[in-house]
């Protein structure tokens, strides 16, 4: 093996010799590739294990939770010593014991309303490790915006299903719902592949080894695009566990489906949301695309929450991520209130004065001001170091 090795011209102690034997195989892309992981559960380790493994330079992990007893029977980076840690951290410590040079960064938030547009815009590929619609709908509209491919994956006990979405060129993931998937997403259910009765009794029917599978598709589709190789663009690999079959899906573009345009064009701003007040912004909004332009932001934020059976109102203005379960209750009676969202701001609000970030507005987003049918985009780039850390050099 050694002979072959030197004949090759490939260095026979270097750690990815073997890797490049392929003919086609370039380290060095690997090794300067910007990855965003979205979800660091069963399916984020697997997927975190092996880009470590094959040496790509920079990831940046996002998830909100924290690691608990029933995820250390499928998840690798994890030990019984890290429960009640952040996931992100854990898994992106033990990612670094399996490659020191990775260059990492974890995020700890909710990748639905704290993760701005700017890390999608920074980042080579995306993938994701997730067990909700709310969220996948979330980072599909996100990459699409970005103009980034994203490769989705999901398992429900012995099978799973590994897909790439490019949502400028063929279908996205939500061409892929139909009308039952978004009465599920309305719902706001947890995992999409779950009965009720299972999710009221939290059980989550998921394995280690589909998890291995399924993340070994999906880094191997990545490793594909960042070689500029032909991936499953618009297509999905079905893996079922119970009969070892597997077979390629086809999904077909909805035309009618508005998750598909990058945002163009996109403006840097030197400027934080931590600085920049809402009125100044729509101010500079106005002066690019005239005094009835109005702001747009990327999700919905919170305006207010209001108990139907008080019929009390309390003003909030801020990011639904940021609100807990009990958050939501009414202090008088206990029900559950209603919240009122907005995504909009024309210069009516009482909240002029605050800063983005103060109203919900994540760290490097990318916000639009629009005016009739034109439209502009302002991406914080003073935001960016905050965000990535090390990863920004």
């Amino acid at each position: 093996m050694d002979d072959a090795l030197r004949l090759s011209g490939v260095r026979a102690d270097d750690r990815f010799s073997r890797f490049e034997l392929i003919s086609w195989w370039d380290q060095e892309r690997l090794s300067e590739a910007k990855v965003l992981l979205v979800g660091a559960g069963a399916l984020g380790n697997e997927i975190l294990k092996n880009l470590a493994l094959l040496g790509v330079g920079r990831v940046l992990v996002a998830d909100l939770d924290t690691v608990e007893d029933v995820n250390l029977s499928r998840s690798v980076l994890f030990r019984p010593e890290d429960c009640g840690r952040p996931k992100a951290e854990v898994a992106a410590r033990r990612a670094v014991e399996i490659y020191p040079d990775l260059h990492i960064r974890p995020f700890v938030g909710n990748v639905v309303y704290d993760l701005g547009l700017g890390v999608f815009r920074w980042a080579d590929v995306i993938l994701a490790g997730l067990d909700n619609r709310e969220a996948r709908v979330a980072v599909n509209r996100a990459a699409a915006r970005a103009g980034r491919v994203w490769i989705d994956g999901a398992i429900e006990r012995l099978s799973g299903v590994a897909r790439v979405f490019d949502a400028a060129h063929g279908p996205c993931y939500e061409c892929t719902m139909n009308e039952v998937d978004w009465k599920m997403l309305e719902a706001r259910r947890s995992c999409a592949l779950l009965s009720r009765e299972e999710l009221l009794e939290g059980k989550v029917p998921t394995t280690p080894t589909t998890a291995s599978v399924i993340a070994g598709i999906q880094c191997q589709e990545a490793v594909k695009l960042i070689h500029g190789l032909d991936v499953l663009s618009g297509r999905g690999f079905v893996f079922d566990g119970m009969s070892h079959q597997s077979y390629v899906v086809t999904y077909t573009r909805d035309e009618a489906c508005f998750s598909h345009e990058a945002d163009a064009p996109v403006e840097p701003m030197e400027a934080s949301i931590r600085q920049m007040r809402v009125g100044e912004f729509l101010e500079r909004v106005r002066s690019d695309l005239g005094p009835e332009a109005i702001i747009e932001t990327n999700s919905d934020l919170l305006r207010a929450l209001r108990c139907p059976r008080c019929d009390e109102e309390t003003l909030m203005f801020t990011s639904l991520g940021r609100v807990t379960e009990a958050d939501g209750r009414c202090p008088r009676c206990g029900q559950h209130c209603i919240p009122e969202t907005f995504h909009t701001i024309d210069g009516q609000e009482p909240f002029l004065d605050h800063t983005l970030a103060e109203i919900g507005v994540p760290p490097w987003d990318v916000l639009c001001g629009r005016c009739g049918t034109e439209q502009r985009f302002y991406e914080f780039v003073r935001d960016r170091d905050e965000v990535l850390g090390e990863l920004a050099a």
